[in-house]
């Protein structure tokens, strides 16, 4: 999940590689969503042993409810700190 900031605008997709896809919204080389909002943060991320697991859950988070998306990101990184330097 990508952010504008702290709970900002919130942004939901799958990749194969986070670390250059993260990179490509960041940099704004994507015209859309992220570019639009400015959603440049990455607040939170799972990894899966396949893409079809990835996109079941991705799917999945996308029905959720704003809180309980807000309430899993502060599990994993509670003061929404940009987790790309860590990737």
């Amino acid at each position: 999940m990508m952010a504008s900031g702290l709970n900002g605008t919130l942004y939901i997709g799958v990749t194969s590689n986070l670390q250059k896809r993260v990179w490509q919204h960041k940099n704004n080389v994507i015209d859309g969503f992220t570019q639009k909002y400015n959603v440049h943060f990455l607040v939170y991320y799972e990894l899966h042993q396949t893409m079809e697991d990835a996109i079941l859950r991705e799917k999945q988070l996308k029905k959720w409810k704003r809180d309980w998306k807000k309430k899993l990101i502060a599990k994993m990184n509670p003061d929404w700190l940009d987790l790309f330097e860590t990737l």
